[in-house]
């Protein structure tokens, strides 16, 4: 199995012109994070999870030529934007690109991409297949993923494990039952925002206290705003076999 990191960071975290500090004007390429996404490619399937509106550079940069499917892990816009540009993969694969989906992500989706979901589909328009993501095992052809409950806030979302690799973004609350599903892995990917409370997400002490409950032997933070401070600086801080994911990481399994 192969992990890419497409994006390690959040709407929050994207280097802009106007912004003074030092994060969005760092040197360092680590420094510049696009929105959180990862690409899966492994004997059976090609997907990523998540598709945010950096979606369509992500690829090209990547040089993804391949798509089996794209699994949501809610629908906050930071994730679900740039789900349009799935119909260059339906001209050149010729098929409906499979989507994963809770059904309160599905609501969202068809709330924003209504012209997909018409009954006369523009002629070009997105082709895909909606599947219904629920807390239990699914299969993307043949390969088994387990979905992880998650708090976002008030609102539920989902991680994923594969084989032994957990992905985790977007929450602030894992009930133990949950967390229990991620043991055993070789490697974590937990989201850490920043190093201030937050409402909704992990601070990067919050996360440092999930990852060692959880114990794996590797663990990546992702989805990383600016206001963590330089790739450089943060990483000297870290406890032993926990790191910084960047855009452009791999992991091989």
């Amino acid at each position: 199995m192969r992990i890419t990191f497409l994006g390690s960071g959040t709407s929050q975290g994207v280097p802009v012109i106007s912004c003074p500090c030092e994060v969005c004007h760092s040197a360092d390429k680590r420094d510049n994070r696009l929105r959180s996404s990862i690409l899966v490619e492994t004997e059976q399937a090609t997907f990523v999870i998540d598709s945010g509106p950096d979606f369509r550079y992500q690829m090209l940069r990547a040089g993804v030529k391949k798509l089996d499917a794209i699994v949501f892990t809610h629908g906050h816009k930071d994730h679900v934007a740039g789900m349009d540009d799935v119909r260059a993969f339906n001209y050149f694969q010729q098929k409906e690109m499979d989507i994963y989906a809770t059904a309160e992500t599905q609501d969202t989706l068809r709330r924003e991409f209504q012209y997909i979901f018409t009954e006369s589909h523009y002629p070009g328009v997105p082709q895909i297949k909606i599947h219904e993501l629920k807390n239990e095992p699914f299969y993307i052809n043949g390969l088994r993923i387990i979905p992880i409950r998650l708090m976002h806030f008030k609102m539920e979302v989902f991680g994923f494990r594969i084989g032994d690799f957990t992905y985790i973004t977007d929450a602030n609350h894992i009930a133990p039952d949950e967390r229990d599903k991620a043991r055993g892995s070789n490697t974590l990917v937990l989201n850490a925002l920043r190093l201030e409370k937050h409402i909704s997400h992990f601070t990067l002490a919050e996360a440092i206290e999930v990852a060692q409950d959880i114990a794996c032997p590797n663990t990546y933070f992702t989805h990383i705003s600016h206001q963590l401070g330089l790739h450089a600086a943060v990483s000297e801080t870290l406890p032993p076999n926990i790191y910084l994911a960047h855009d452009g990481l791999v992991l091989e399994f």
